[in-house]
């Protein structure tokens, strides 16, 4: 395993060199320039987002899509993925993991605007799209767009699954070790979530987006006051978490002999991979189901779309960087080396409510992951093989859910990462490609003031 866990880390590396970053942070600056900044109607979006468009087609409301696609992003990567940044990067790359979602706005802007543009209605009326379909009928790419599928597919067993299983089932065994084996809590852990996940997903999109739509407001909420209350509390350390979190990112010093700016590139490796693991923003997942959200025409989902980046990096990912480097700072014993166990320190040091609401959050949000990513590989198997695949596909993914909460921890992330870059590339193209369309349509529908102009369906 040891052999394995060596070759999964240097492909990771390979895949997320300098090569991805530059086309991921550059396709985000990019089309946040051409786009006008759309990063500026964020509040004119959130208000939008509670809006309902009945009279439009598609399978659930504008927020039932949001809330969806955001239980698939607020998962662990804001709680763990930012400890496991913090720990292999270092505090820099808490600043890089936030410019990743402040420019990733226009990028999942523009990746709402393709999902419906080029979604299509199935002969049963059921609502299918995302970058698949931008791909075949936007640039005429099908191989591409069946890339992009594979990848997705097995990237919904990496960051919508295995992941996500791994952290309750070791949050909850740490809590449990006095009493029981961890192996077995393990076990006991991954058949229960696997039974949970099977159940709702049999409902398919409709139900996931109920249980979505009545869990995710509230764990997000819950989580920040939780955050919010332990900055308080670390009030004194803000100034000087600023200060390393700033320095760290654009540091010119070199580690272990390596050349100048290994220590910016490491900080940019981890926080860059690690905010794209969050947000999601420039990885095609998103897109899936903003396609069947109830809306007049692309500009105002992909407005309503560009908010999960917000909420996810800009406000949640920032503030558990914030906690985790004040606490680093204001107790000295705790290693920026702890890896997973990083969050679990800091969030230890509150009395009573710290590791209730650490436990609470890792579980509610690794949950509602698990089910939207469910649905986003569910259609790419659809895409592939036919409707009939996604049953097969239903049996491996709770399968996985099992195997990913006895895994290796270190194993599960370097496969999240080298899955989430090979997704993120087909989608990539397709948004620098198809960058004109999107300028296009927001031209006419945002900035020529036809919000409420509805599209004709194709």
């Amino acid at each position: 395993m040891s052999d394995l866990l060596i070759l999964t880390e240097k492909i990771g590396n390979i895949v997320w060199g300098w090569p991805m970053i530059i086309m991921l942070l550059g396709t985000h600056i990019f089309l946040t320039i051409r786009l006008k900044f759309p990063q500026r109607k964020v509040f004119k979006a959130i208000k939008m987002s509670f809006a309902k468009d009945h009279d439009s087609d598609g399978d659930i409301s504008q927020f039932g899509a949001l809330t969806t696609s955001l239980a698939a992003t607020i998962g662990t990567g804001n709680i763990i993925g930012v400890a496991t940044a913090i720990s292999l990067g270092g505090p820099g790359a808490v600043l890089w993991c936030w410019l990743t979602g402040v420019f990733g706005i226009a990028t999942k802007y523009g990746e709402g605007l393709l999902a419906i543009k080029y979604r299509q209605k199935t002969r049963n009326g059921t609502i299918l799209g995302g970058p698949m379909y931008a791909l075949e009928k936007g640039l005429n790419c099908k191989w591409l767009a069946v890339l992009f599928c594979i990848f997705t597919v097995l990237a919904s067993f990496g960051i919508g699954n295995t992941v996500q299983a791994n952290a309750i089932s070791e949050n909850i065994s740490l809590v449990m070790e006095p009493y029981v084996n961890p192996h077995y809590t393990r076990m006991i852990c991954g058949f229960v979530i696997a039974t949970l996940i099977g159940f709702v997903t049999i409902g398919g999109v409709k139900k996931i987006a109920t249980w979505c739509t009545a869990i995710v407001p509230m764990m997000a909420l819950l989580y920040i006051i939780g955050c919010v209350y332990i900055l308080i509390l670390n009030h004194e350390y803000i100034p000087a978490a600023f200060n390393s979190i700033i320095e760290g990112a654009f540091s010119t010093k070199s580690i272990g002999g390596g050349a100048v700016g290994s220590v910016m590139m490491i900080a940019a490796r981890y926080g860059i991979a690690r905010g794209l693991f969050s947000n999601e923003s420039g990885l095609g997942s998103a897109p899936i189901v903003a396609a069947a959200a109830q809306t007049r025409n692309p500009v105002r989902q992909a407005l309503v779309s560009s908010t999960g980046t917000f909420w996810d990096t800009v406000v949640i990912c920032a503030i558990t960087g914030l906690v985790i480097t004040t606490s680093i700072i204001a107790s000295p014993e705790i290693s920026e080396d702890a890896g997973g166990m990083l969050t679990k320190e800091a969030f230890g040091l509150v009395p009573y409510v710290g590791t209730i609401i650490l436990t609470f959050g890792i579980l509610t949000f690794s949950f509602t992951t698990i089910l939207g990513w469910s649905y986003y590989g569910e259609r790419a198997m659809e895409y592939l093989f036919g409707k009939h695949s996604t049953i097969l596909y239903r049996i491996v993914f709770v399968l996985g859910i099992f195997i990913g909460s006895i895994m290796s921890l270190a194993m599960v992330w370097n496969l999240a990462d080298i899955f989430n870059a090979l997704m993120a590339i087909p989608n990539l193209i397709s948004l620098l490609l198809l960058s004109g369309v999107i300028a296009k349509e927001t031209q006419h529908y945002l900035w020529n003031n036809n919000l409420d102009e509805k599209m004709e369906e194709e």
